[in-house]
């Protein structure tokens, strides 16, 4: 997916001053008062004050970030870097570099390795190692023994080891009983413990949602009653042990409503969105195939909207992206034979800004709180704020930049519907692939149309071109045919008859707005 959000930088290292200056008229503190344009000062990986403060200007190394938003380094509690065991997906190394180029300063990984991180030892093996890499990388410990649900890690062993949070992600816990007593643990040692809420038993095919797409596919599929009913438990038990309880990329409409439900009566219930649940659903399956491969799977459209209105709400506190990379021919695999999972470190804030942001369902305040100062409140982390004498973990981003195919002053355009470049400069092939959607939905089909046709008559109206009422709707008629047949619209079945039909609409009301502007201008 394209970014339109390009991440400068994630984390200072230079041990000397720096500024920081004229940052985003919008207030970039997620936590405490904002401010406007002001300077921010950094000496030693250290916030070390912020506004004017001349005496320090002329050792100062300056970066203007005019324009720009200035916020706390993202965090993300939810990341599989696949170290130790399955380092030909992915390792603390690389990982730690997709984060940093999305944003992300402090990252939480999950404990499904091989081996499970279990025990002190496992555990202490990695945080030794992440010492030396440029992001934060915390580490959390399995709930239960070899993920087999059965016993219970020694949970004050793995505190004292430094853990920062207890999950058996991966792996639903299925036994209630058991999960009782793993949230008394949790909370005894005041630590979120993290819950993938799936019923395996409810699951035909993982993967993919149970529905439309899954009966097309002829493979079953994982029914949101799966999560929803895990849910339904874990809430109660996180209100009768005091837990603090983290619902695990929620997927589920209905597993929002509960969360929301389970927050009003007092439970410490918390829940974390990722970017592919608030912007794809099940219809993009077949277009992306295992790619869009997931568990908890992608949905319906309601689910997809619920799960915003849960954000834009509050019922659910955190954007984690539940990265999980898998090597090229472990995807290339058919469906019911290949992992689950999709990588998002590096395209989480880009998705935010341009799919709740631009939209209109958040601020970027809110956009940040649920990347920031959410997540490392749940898990006690001294970052998520910029404040004076804490680290600068910072990131940088300009949430209006587009990346452009036409260089901006080399290039002039024609017309003032469908432009045609002008351009002296050679052309040059893409490396890639551009996906271009003009529009997400019908609604904003008609509005985009009912501004062109209108630009478009009036134009051609000042051109002194004139059409009469019956040429008006044979103009549409002609082009449905066109569409249709002459383009071969028929030959992509329903797609190409409601793209053809969408022609003649277009087409004609274009040609009837002209008509309508002569009638008045008579």
């Amino acid at each position: 997916m394209q970014s339109s959000s390009s991440v400068i930088f994630a984390k200072i290292s230079k041990n000397k001053v720096r500024r920081y200056n004229e940052v985003s008229n919008q207030k970039w503190s997620c936590h405490g008062p904002g401010f406007g344009k002001t300077n921010i000062w950094v000496e030693d990986e250290k916030i070390i004050g912020f506004g004017e403060h001349p005496e320090w200007a002329e050792e100062a190394e300056e970066l203007n970030a005019e324009g720009c938003v200035v916020a706390p380094g993202l965090v993300d509690v939810h990341v599989h870097f696949r170290d130790p065991g399955f380092t030909y997906k992915e390792d603390l190394e690389t990982g730690s570099r997709a984060a940093s180029a999305g944003g992300f300063t402090t990252v939480v990984c999950m404990a499904n390795t091989k081996p499970i991180v279990d025990t002190p030892e496992v555990l202490q093996d990695i945080l030794e190692r992440t010492k030396s890499l440029p992001i934060h990388v915390k580490q959390a410990s399995a709930v239960s023994k070899n993920f087999e649900g059965k016993e219970l890690v020694d949970f004050d062993a793995m505190v004292e080891a430094g853990t920062c949070g207890f999950t058996d992600d991966g792996i639903p816990l299925t036994n209630a009983g058991f999960i009782k007593k793993a949230m008394e643990a949790a909370a005894r040692v005041d630590m979120p413990i993290s819950l993938h809420e799936e019923d395996p038993t409810l699951n035909e095919v993982n993967g993919v949602n149970k529905g439309v797409i899954s009966d097309k596919m002829g493979i079953g599929g994982a029914p949101a009653i799966s999560e929803d009913v895990m849910v339904a438990r874990d809430v109660m038990l996180a209100l009768e042990t005091g837990a603090k309880v983290d619902i695990q990329h929620i997927s589920s409409g209905r597993s929002v409503d509960l969360v929301r439900l389970a927050k009003k009566k007092g439970a410490k219930v918390y829940a974390e969105a990722t970017p592919h649940h608030f912007t794809l659903t099940e219809e993009d399956v077949p277009n992306y195939g295992t790619m869009a491969k997931m568990n908890p799977p992608l949905r319906t459209e309601w689910d997809r909207t619920k799960i915003i209105e849960g954000l834009a709400g509050g019922t659910i506190d955190m954007i984690a992206t539940d990265h999980a990379p898998h090597a090229i021919e472990e995807k290339e695999r058919e469906f019911t034979k290949a992992p689950s999972g999709i990588v998002g470190l590096e395209t989480s804030l880009s998705l935010g800004i341009t799919s709740l942001v631009k939209r209109g369902y958040l601020t970027m305040m809110q956009l940040l709180e649920k990347m920031t100062v959410n997540p490392a409140r749940l898990y006690k982390f001294d970052c998520g704020t910029l404040e004076e004498g804490k680290a600068a973990d910072i990131v940088i981003f300009a949430p209006d930049e587009v990346i452009r195919l036409f260089p901006r002053l080399e290039v002039k355009w024609e017309h003032k519907v469908h432009e045609r470049p002008v351009c002296k400069l050679p052309k040059q092939k893409l490396s890639g692939i551009l996906m271009h959607y003009t529009y997400d939905s019908w609604q904003q089909w008609l509005d985009k149309a009912g501004q062109y046709t209108s630009i478009w008559a009036e134009d051609n109206f000042s051109k002194g071109k004139r059409v009469g009422k019956s040429a008006a709707f044979t103009h549409g008629i002609y082009g449905f045919i066109r569409a249709y047949f002459l383009q071969l619209g028929f030959l992509d079945g329903w797609a190409g008859l409601y793209s053809s039909l969408q022609h003649f609409f277009y087409t004609l009301l274009k040609y009837w707005k002209l008509y309508e502007l002569q009638q008045k201008n008579k």
